[in-house]
């Protein structure tokens, strides 16, 4: 038990201890680390203050640079006023100086007047002196006159003036004469000059269109699989197109022949389609033919707007440009008429502006001059006015309507550029080798012939073939019968024979098929 008590006691006194030891302990630690947080918060301070003195001496120079440099800004301002004020003191005294030797001068021309006054009165009084002295001899020179000639003054005077008026008028008609016949000669000797800076400035191409296409082959074996079975290939490419193929004895090719240019291209690519397939029958001939007139409007309109924007012309209606291209497949006496057109454009914008007129007006009346030759229906207008017609129902200006219309004396010319418009299409029709009028008179006998067969009822198509020695006809099979088919064949022929002239003999065949076409679906 007593044992007991002296481990306890034991115990406490060295737990007493112990604690004594700790905080002693922790007491040293605790102060040595406010020592060291001390000296670290010092360093940290004198830090701070060494950067803040580095900062401010920052500052301050830059301040002063700044200072420097709006001190500078403000001499050279500064300066830059003071010059000017020095300049605009220096006109102003130049001005003074001006205004006072002006008033110098002015007063010394002031009394220069006034002495010249002075003299011009005297001499003034001088006159009227002399004046009436004049007059009293000049009253007793007509007193005396008249004791001599027993007229009155007013009689004389009259006559004398008569005398001096027919004199005149006839030196006035004598000066009228010489003034006009220089002005003809001078306007003829310019308008020489102008027409041949023109034609010499126009690089124009002569080309005559004819009325054959050769369609070269590969070889003389596609003869036969383009003429088909008994023919019936090209009877139906001649049906489609309007336009005889000759096939003769010229070796690896084909001539197409027929007066209008576009059928001729349209069979010529269709040929061209077809050959290259293989596949030859009526079937596909009609099927490449519809798709070759369809992708050739394509192409006329391409044409169109190609000539128009080589030509610098805008704002032109589309059905405008289409009437453009067709002109590609059109001639006029020979002449290709789109190639007629441009010409006579370019000519016409050179010649407007030597005068000092507007020649985009100029150059777009003369490329549509001929637009009423490709109409795409028949009527009975000329070409000039049925062009003038379709200029003005497209919106084109009122002057190249009348120029259109005037080409050809058929309406009054109201503007300027209508007698541009002529001369320059005569320039152009008139070049030696441009045209040929036999070509013409045969191309229209032509349409004559197809025009006449087509008045009939129930014909679709007439095309004249064999340089119009034959005339095929095309008749709908629901309104012509076989029976009335000899009998129309035979009614064209007579009104061929009493209507027209032509050479030779013209065969009329009227061609009637029935077609039974149903789609299985």
């Amino acid at each position: 038990m007593d044992q007991t008590i002296l481990f306890v006691i034991i115990g406490g006194a060295s737990l007493l201890g112990g604690l004594l030891v700790g905080k002693l302990v922790f007491a040293r630690n605790t102060k040595k680390q406010v020592e060291e947080a001390e000296a670290q918060a010092a360093n940290i301070l004198k830090e701070t203050e060494l950067r803040a003195e580095t900062i401010k001496k920052e500052k301050q120079l830059e301040a002063k640079e700044r200072f420097v440099q709006l001190k500078s800004e403000y001499d050279r301002d500064l300066l830059e006023k003071n010059k000017k004020i020095g300049e605009a003191e220096n006109r102003i005294k130049q001005k003074e100086i001006t205004i006072n030797q002006k008033e110098a001068s002015i007063d010394k021309q002031v009394k220069d007047n006034e002495v010249i006054k002075e003299k011009l009165n005297r001499e003034i009084d001088l006159v009227n002196v002399k004046r009436s002295e004049l007059e009293k001899h000049q009253e007793e020179h007509i007193r005396r006159l008249e004791k001599i000639a027993n007229l009155s003054a007013d009689d004389a005077r009259q006559q004398l003036i008569e005398s001096l008026k027919h004199e005149a008028q006839t030196q006035a008609l004598v000066l009228q004469q010489e003034i006009i016949e220089d002005a003809k000669q001078k306007a003829n000797k310019e308008a020489r000059k102008i027409i041949i800076q023109s034609i010499q400035r126009t690089a124009a191409e002569v080309a005559i269109e004819n009325t054959v296409t050769v369609f070269n082959l590969e070889s003389d074996e596609m003869k036969g699989q383009i003429i088909g079975r008994e023919g019936r290939n090209i009877r139906a490419i001649e049906a489609a197109t309007g336009v005889d193929l000759i096939v003769d004895d010229t070796p690896e090719a084909i001539l197409l022949s027929s007066f209008d240019p576009l059928r001729r291209e349209i069979a010529r690519l269709s040929l061209q389609r077809l050959v290259a397939d293989g596949r030859i029958h009526p079937a596909r001939i009609e099927e490449v033919v519809e798709k070759t007139r369809r992708q050739l409007e394509d192409q006329i309109a391409e044409i169109g707007e190609r000539t128009v924007i080589e030509l610098g012309i805008h704002g032109l209606h589309k059905e405008l440009i289409r009437i453009i291209g067709k002109m590609r497949f059109r001639s006029s006496y020979g002449q290709n008429l789109l190639m007629h057109s441009r010409e006579t454009a370019n000519l016409c914008g050179i010649m407007a502006a030597e005068l000092g007129l507007n020649p985009k007006l100029a150059k777009r009346a003369g490329l549509l001059h001929d637009i009423g030759k490709v109409p795409d229906e028949e009527t009975e207008l000329s070409h000039a006015l049925l062009g003038a017609k379709l200029a003005e129902k497209y919106g084109e200006n009122p002057a190249v309507v009348n120029a259109i219309g005037a080409h050809h004396d058929e309406m009054e010319m109201q503007y300027v550029i209508s007698p541009i418009i002529q001369a320059c299409d005569a320039i152009s029709g008139a070049r030696p080798g441009a045209r040929r009028e036999i070509m013409q008179q045969y191309i229209q006998r032509i349409k004559d012939l197809e025009n006449l067969a087509m008045n009939y009822q129930g014909v679709e198509k007439a095309y004249a073939i064999q340089a119009g020695r034959e005339l095929r006809v095309i008749v709908e099979a629901e309104k012509v019968t076989d029976a009335t088919s000899d009998q129309l064949s035979f009614d064209i022929a007579q009104k061929i024979q009493t209507e027209m002239t032509y050479p030779g003999q013209i065969k009329v065949t009227v061609i009637r098929e029935k077609r039974a076409v149903n789609i299985a679906r």
